[in-house]
C-alpha cells in the first residue's frame, strides 16, 4: 500500500460557483483545515487527481491553486482546540 503524505491545499478563486466546487472537491481530500486551506494526506496517484481534477474546475488565467507536501520530519504545533495530523490506518475518498 502506497504510503500517504501530508499536504497543504490552498486556493483563492474569484468566481463564486468556481469557489464553491474547488471547496467541495479539496473536502474530499481534506483530513481538516477551514475555508480556502485544508490537509490533506494523499498517496501520489490521489495528489494527481486532485491536482488533475482543480486543473478543471479552475480558470488558470485569474484563479490560484497551492498544493505544499510538507515535511515528514517535521514537529507539528497546533493551538487550541486543534488536533495535530495523524495518519489514519484507513481513509475513505468517496
Amino acid at each position: 500500500m502506497p504510503q500517504r503524505a501530508l499536504y497543504l491545499a490552498a486556493y483563492d478563486v474569484r468566481d463564486p460557483d468556481r469557489l464553491r466546487r474547488a471547496h467541495e472537491l479539496a473536502r474530499v481530500y481534506a483530513y481538516g483545515g477551514q475555508k480556502s486551506v485544508h490537509e490533506c494526506f494523499c498517496t501520489p496517484a490521489e495528489r494527481d487527481e486532485l491536482m488533475a481534477a482543480m486543473r478543471v474546475r479552475l480558470d488558470e488565467a485569474v484563479d490560484r491553486f497551492f498544493l505544499l507536501r510538507l515535511d515528514p520530519r517535521a514537529v507539528v504545533i497546533t493551538l487550541g482546540r486543534a488536533v495535530p495530523p495523524l495518519d489514519p490506518p484507513m481513509l475513505y475518498l468517496g
